[in-house]
């Protein structure tokens, strides 16, 4: 069984998801299909959060009332019958109410969580009767009846693997399965959500429960690009890439995927794929297991950078240094992007600014501190390309214009990092994708 996940611009308009309807009746395999919610909801289910959490229940109200009426039309232009408008009306009516029902009792972080989750249930419970309508048996599990994470967070993998083989062993002739990306019921068993990810860490962790054939994941991307597209024009889909590979883009910039998503498929040898909706016989790429050594495979960036620097001639050499910068920035719960150092300062860089004052004020307790904003890391991705000769020379030939702020080599045998000034970066993007791609490929 392959498991196919779609986001949320593939299902955005009722066209979209009669396309996407094809896409998966297409070759009569057994599927497990993943949504996200229709374009747009989410951000309008965090709008009504927004409202109720500074107590302006009238706003809020005006916002569902609003949401209700674009369903409404939704409805109108996905289906034909009229016994499945009605029910898909009264059933997203009901949605709607749990929302409202929210109103009624004083704001708590759970309200947040039950109302961000109605998103993904409207758009699964739509696309069933889609199926329906169409005369394709499917079943439409929930994600509440198998999806759990732990007090730490974490997808609880072997339970959830459990109750999925199980569920599914109820339908042995069913050919369609659907549920919902990104909702999940926490540790005390309240409605929660995998937040890191989301829809594709759903469909990654589901390939994982039941050992899928392959994981898609479905966009309007034919692929990952082999840079920025965005900024740069001479880009192309790579075919392949490998799990670790994959996850250094994603991490770095790569905004197809999140790098959470494709862990538990790698964990579990499962292959995952990179389709097109816009055009579903592109290739798309590849990850799994498996990569072609010492190539450069692409270039991704990671804007909103903080680069700190910590300058102490008093603690030249000094034991235990480097723990006590550290434990500041794990009290603060702040991950750390890059790192280097020499004998008298410690140079990182971090990617949320939420406690930097805090921060700074305990750093400066070591020595001077000096912050940079405004900074992004380009990352140069390939397997084994910091040890493939000469690809740093063409690396620093390409950039030699531009003002390097740190560089990070070595850490990874999958990565080359460099921290500069975000209004270098077009440029750098530009130069890099000339001076590697077409001298290499």
């Amino acid at each position: 069984m392959k498991v196919f996940k779609f986001g949320g611009t593939s299902v955005g308009l009722p066209e979209r998801m009669h396309k996407i309807a094809s896409l998966i009746l297409a070759d009569g395999e057994r599927k497990l299909v993943v949504l996200s919610a229709v374009a747009g909801t989410t951000n309008t289910l965090v709008e009504i959060d927004s409202a109720l959490r500074t107590g302006d229940v009238d706003k809020a109200g005006t916002i569902v009332d609003s949401l209700k009426k674009k369903y409404n039309t939704f409805i109108a232009g996905l289906l034909q019958s009229k016994h499945l408008i009605n029910d898909s009306l009264d059933h997203v009516n009901s949605i709607f109410q749990t929302i409202e029902n929210t109103f009624k009792r004083p704001y708590e972080k759970t309200v947040e969580k039950i109302i961000l989750a109605q998103g993904e249930l409207i758009s699964t419970y739509l696309f069933q009767k889609l199926m329906e309508e169409k005369g394709i048996n499917s079943v439409l599990l929930s994600a509440f009846d198998f999806m759990s994470i732990d007090e730490q967070d974490e997808p609880e993998i072997d339970k959830i693997s459990e109750k999925l083989k199980k569920l599914l062993s109820h339908y042995p002739d069913a050919p369609l399965f659907i549920t919902q990306g990104y909702i999940c019921l926490n540790a005390q068993g309240e409605i929660d959500n995998l937040k890191r990810g989301g829809s594709d860490y759903t469909a990654s962790l589901v390939g994982a429960a039941i050992l899928s054939e392959e994981v898609q994941i479905w966009t309007d991307i034919d692929g990952l690009h082999n840079n920025d597209p965005r900024i740069v024009k001479e880009t192309y889909p790579i075919a392949e890439l490998s799990f670790d590979e994959a996850a250094e883009l994603a991490y770095f910039g790569a905004k197809i995927l999140h790098p959470s998503s494709i862990i538990p498929a790698q964990k579990y040898n499962i292959p995952v794929r990179l389709k097109s909706t816009l055009d579903e016989k592109a290739p798309g790429t590849l990850i799994s297991k498996s990569s072609v050594k010492g190539n450069v495979k692409a270039i991704a960036v990671k804007d909103g950078i903080t680069a700190i620097k910590i300058k102490s001639t008093r603690m030249l050499l000094a034991h235990g240094f480097l723990r006590k910068i550290f434990e500041i920035f794990e009290k603060y719960k702040t991950s750390i992007d890059m790192i280097t150092t020499s004998e008298v300062a410690v140079s990182l860089s971090i990617d949320n600014a939420t406690h930097l004052e805090a921060i700074r004020k305990e750093l400066e307790g070591y020595g001077f501190v000096e912050v940079d904003h405004n900074q992004s890391i380009i990352c140069i991705v390939g397997n084994m390309v910091s040890e493939n000769k000469g690809v740093v020379r063409k690396v620093f030939n390409a950039l030699s214009d531009i003002p390097l702020r740190m560089v990070s080599y070595g850490g990874s045998r999958f990565n080359i990092s460099m921290l500069i000034d975000t209004n270098y970066k077009v440029e750098a993007l530009n130069n890099l994708n000339t001076g590697l791609f077409e001298v290499l490929e």
